[in-house]
């Protein structure tokens, strides 16, 4: 049975997995170049050696690193992307469709840039995903917020010292470690950073405040079972 195709306005959560579970980043590099990779592949404007030409731009002055070159064209974003949390084996993000098979398209440059870029560097050959993406097009804007904390806040409480139910039991600490974790939104999503991947969207109209996020995510996270339900999406992706 084929799978329902996202159409301009939906809401999409996309994650994959190291091929055999195995680790996608290896240190630190990898992770910031995935991010660079989430900045400047979401454009129609392409260029080869694009990495190349931003770091000569930089050590110019003319930019800074995540910002776009001014001699670019103005920027034709393939998708609006409103969170993401890269994990030691596997990713998550949340993409809006605005244009016809932008999804699909940033995707697939994602992830032969992003492969290409490990193979490169590690000598490696073959697909570093195993398969090709999962994604789930969210139905309700309830739904949305829910997935949005899962992506933002959950996956990295699972990273947090004592791990996941540490993490539940000293809460507002371990919102203070995920504000802090450099490789997933919740700092840019509030204005922590700014590396100009991201656009909340709806949700920067729901959650003005890191407050009024905080509160709803302890809702989400502490009294009611969001693993539970974001895993029977995951499960049918």
């Amino acid at each position: 049975m084929r799978k329902e195709l996202p159409v301009i306005g939906d809401f999409v959560h996309v994650f994959n997995r190291g091929n055999r579970r195995m680790p996608i980043f290896y240190d630190e590099a990898d992770r910031w170049r995935f991010l660079k990779i989430l900045r400047y592949f979401n454009d129609e404007y392409s260029v080869d050696n694009i990495f190349r030409r931003v770091r000569l731009e930089t050590k110019m002055g003319k930019c800074h690193p995540f910002e776009r070159p001014k001699n670019w064209p103005s920027p034709k974003p393939l998708v609006k992307i409103l969170s993401y949390t890269l994990m030691p084996n596997h990713f998550h993000l949340l993409l809006k469709e605005i244009i016809d098979g932008g999804i699909s398209k940033f995707m697939r440059k994602f992830a032969d840039g992003f492969t290409k870029y490990i193979n490169t560097k590690y000598n490696e050959v073959g697909s570093l995903f195993q398969g090709p993406y999962k994604r789930v097009i969210i139905k309700t804007e309830k739904t949305l917020q829910y997935i949005d904390a899962y992506i933002q806040i959950f996956n990295i409480f699972e990273l947090y010292p004592g791990g996941l139910e540490k993490a539940i039991e000293e809460f507002d600490k371990a919102f203070d470690f995920v504000l802090e974790y450099q490789f997933c939104s919740l700092g840019e999503s509030f204005n922590r950073r700014k590396l100009n991947i991201i656009n909340r969207d709806i949700l920067g109209e729901t959650f003005k405040t890191l407050q009024e996020y905080k509160e709803f995510v302890r809702e989400a996270v502490v009294f009611h079972n969001i693993r539970k339900m974001i895993d029977k999406d995951i499960e049918r992706a």
